[in-house]
């Protein structure tokens, strides 16, 4: 119990130095020079912009995008691509199930009332 303590107020502390050398790095440049997003270190993403829905979209559900972290929408560090998430889970239990691929229940175009789908009359 209390090694996982440790771990969380270490993770802490990595956290808010990252914040305050992030807001640092935008402070010690000249104001009309400050971004408010940028990097920690060349690695850490941070983003202090007021974010965007079309920014929360991009960064969280992304089929566009085949990253599974993203840079964060607000704030420092990385944000999870749930979209590539799942097609990394989907790939996974496939291959564990070692059976042939799935039939998707997605259509990929609808299908209008009463006509028979392409190659329906194929036997």
């Amino acid at each position: 119990m209390g090694a996982v303590r440790g771990v969380r107020r270490a993770i802490r502390v990595a956290v808010v130095a990252l914040v305050v050398a992030a807001v640092a790095t935008e402070l010690s440049k000249p104001q009309e020079e400050r971004t408010w997003h940028g990097r920690v270190l060349g690695y850490v993403p941070y983003d202090f912009r007021p974010p965007t829905w079309e920014k929360i979209r991009a960064a969280y559900w992304n089929p566009d995008s085949d990253v599974l972290f993203s840079d964060r929408v607000f704030g420092v560090g990385w944000a999870i691509n749930f979209h590539r998430a799942k097609m990394l889970l989907r790939y996974t239990f496939d291959r564990l199930m070692g059976g042939p691929q799935s039939l998707s229940i997605e259509m990929a175009q609808p299908l209008e009332l009463g006509r028979k789908p392409k190659g329906a009359d194929r036997p």
